[in-house]
């Protein structure tokens, strides 16, 4: 069901209550409870709805000891999108489409390595920042990473993603998504930490959306996210969503 201008909103059951994301136990005043929960996932497309993502990402880098750059949060090449739930944002990803001016944020760091890509005609994207409450559900992560990649390849065509993760999350970039390494650890001078370089094609997203999207539990001996993604069939309504109003914009050269 939408409700206003949501790109898609979707209800979680008392019974998902373990299915979280986070590390470790989550604090009082971070803890969302699931008693059937209802999350909006929308684009960041205001001024406010642009600080209150920035806000999320501020509280959860800085509770990792991590810094965030106000100044980079709204550049013409990236989309924003924030999940709430009760008026309180508790999810959000930025995603940058490569753009022969203004490159990717991983450009820094990676330029190198990025750049054998382009050369074999990859048309890349990164998503960044992205930060989910604790005790928040599987789902608002799998939601986030499904739009992004309905945006970037079925609407844009682009065709990798490549991130920067710190050295600790590579395992699960690679066992809940299918990241492959690319390009070493170096230093992340963004966030002051140390930052490994993953590849993921997006024509294999694809088909672990096609196989297990909106399997959830069916799936338990499925040890990725792809179950938690939305169900193919409900792929061209998320589409009409976001090219409706002007949401999709411009595709990048």
């Amino acid at each position: 069901m939408q409700y206003d201008d949501a790109i898609v909103s979707f209800e979680v059951n008392s019974e998902m209550r373990d299915l979280v994301v986070g590390e470790g136990q989550a604090e009082a005043a971070l803890d969302h409870p699931l008693d059937q929960q209802t999350f909006h996932i929308r684009m960041a497309n205001s001024e406010g709805r642009r600080e209150a993502a920035s806000l999320l990402l501020k509280k959860m880098y800085g509770w990792r000891g991590y810094s965030v750059d106000p100044a980079a949060s709204h550049v013409p090449n990236k989309i924003t999108l924030f999940a709430e739930t009760g008026g309180e944002t508790v999810g959000t990803m930025s995603l940058c489409l490569d753009d022969a001016e203004i490159g990717l944020p991983a450009d820094e760091n990676f330029r190198d390595k990025l750049d054998q890509l382009r050369a074999d005609s990859r048309r890349l994207c990164e998503p960044s920042k992205l930060a989910i409450d604790k005790g928040v559900s599987k789902r608002v992560f799998a939601a986030l990473i499904h739009i992004s990649y309905i945006y970037a390849h079925n609407i844009h065509g682009y065709t990798d993603y490549v991130i920067e993760v710190n050295p600790r999350h590579v395992m699960f970039y690679k066992r809940m998504l299918g990241f492959r390494d690319f390009g070493g650890k170096r230093e992340c001078t963004r966030v002051g930490a140390p930052a490994v370089l993953l590849r993921l094609e997006l024509d294999y997203m694809g088909e672990q959306i096609r196989k297990y999207g909106g399997l959830m539990e069916q799936s338990a001996d499925v040890r990725s996210f792809y179950p938690y993604f939305f169900p193919t069939g409900d792929e061209p309504g998320i589409t009409g969503r976001l090219m409706k109003d002007g949401i999709i914009g411009p595709a990048m050269p």
